[in-house]
């Protein structure tokens, strides 16, 4: 089997994801049924305190967040980016939403995928469709574990 260009880091946590493999075919295969090519797309997961940074030096927002995406692809149909999740985010979200850890970060890990394949999310009709498109690939997810 060929290596997927999707990796996975952790930068001010120890979080180590489950199932990296099934994780990286359910991204590719979002990215295929988008109609996108995947170049290279890494997963950073980090604690509050570092997302909070980023957020500060690159979007000058001073609050906590779940996740930024950075895209870096210069050719439109390419995926080519970096997403970085808060663990410590996508924990506290996890209990607000009485959902298991795994699914929250599922659920954040095809958010950033899908603003880089194109869908915003600022407006309220923005919102639905993304929050629509989520649903419809963590369905798709099913034979992650874990």
């Amino acid at each position: 089997m060929k290596k997927l260009p999707i990796n996975f880091f952790e930068e001010d946590t120890t979080y180590a994801l489950k199932q990296k493999n099934a994780v990286r075919n359910w991204i590719n295969a979002t990215i295929e049924e988008e109609n996108h090519q995947l170049r290279e797309l890494n997963f950073i997961f980090c604690s509050d305190h570092y997302l909070l940074s980023i957020n500060k030096q690159y979007l000058n927002h001073d609050t906590f967040t779940d996740i930024i995406t950075f895209d870096h692809s210069e050719e439109k149909g390419i995926i080519y980016g970096d997403i970085f999740i808060s663990i410590d985010r996508v924990k506290e979200n996890a209990k607000t939403f009485k959902v298991a850890v795994s699914d929250e970060l599922h659920r954040v890990i095809i958010h950033g995928t899908l603003h880089l394949l194109g869908y915003p999310d600022k407006k309220k009709e923005e919102k639905a469709k993304m929050t629509e498109k989520e649903d419809f690939y963590l369905a798709k997810r099913a034979f992650i574990k874990g």
